[in-house]
């Protein structure tokens, strides 16, 4: 299901004082915005413009306000690196890392976000990761601001060896840290998994 934004409506969905400064975006490029219900698999997503019609983005409704700028932030990169080189470049290159990072400093240094989220955002800046959840520090530093779900825990906050429930419902346990991601076994098909440490996963009593 989604839901069409009306442009005023959008302000509720953004730090304080960033409102102007995405609109001018949006009404520049003509872009039709969608805020979506929560996807698991995605934060944000892109399209450019078709026969369908023009720049389409849509972001989930759920995320706070510091993870919906930064997403939507995310897509407008996205928008501006096809308007600088269409289809001819990687979708996560070298180019859309720069336009990210040049739009990321208009918003950095003007009181827009607290103290821990501009700094990830600045760090993020030097080399923006692919996607906002596939950065662990600025993600680990976004959710302290989500409305915090009883039960529910990061991978990374959990012990080892404890059962926790994704949000499909299957069942795993915790194991060792391999590289950055943790290793977890299915409890019902004891197949392996590597989770980010950032994810969200609800704890099982054992």
């Amino acid at each position: 299901m989604k839901q069409e934004a009306p442009l005023h409506a959008l302000s509720g969905y953004l730090p304080d004082g960033t409102f102007e400064q995405v609109m001018a975006y949006l009404t520049e490029y003509k872009v039709h915005l969608t805020v979506t219900r929560e996807r698991q698999s995605i934060l944000g997503d892109y399209r450019h413009p078709d026969r369908k019609g023009g720049h389409r983005i849509s972001i989930n409704g759920n995320l706070n306000r510091y993870a919906f700028l930064i997403t939507l932030l995310h897509e407008i990169s996205h928008l501006t690196t096809y308007m600088h080189f269409g289809n001819t470049v990687a979708s996560h290159g070298k180019e859309w890392k720069l336009q990210f990072s040049g739009i990321l400093k208009q918003f950095v240094g003007k009181g827009f976000l607290p103290h821990d989220v501009e700094a990830a955002v600045r760090q993020s800046i030097q080399n923006p990761a692919a996607s906002s959840c596939a950065d662990d520090d600025l993600m680990r530093v976004l959710k302290r601001y989500d409305l915090q779900k009883e039960n529910h825990y990061l991978v990374e906050q959990l012990p080892l060896h404890q059962l926790f429930r994704t949000r499909d419902g299957r069942v795993f346990r915790k194991g060792e840290k391999i590289r950055k991601r943790y290793r977890c076994e299915e409890v019902a098909t004891k197949r392996v998994y590597l989770f980010s440490p950032v994810y969200e996963v609800e704890v099982v009593a054992a």
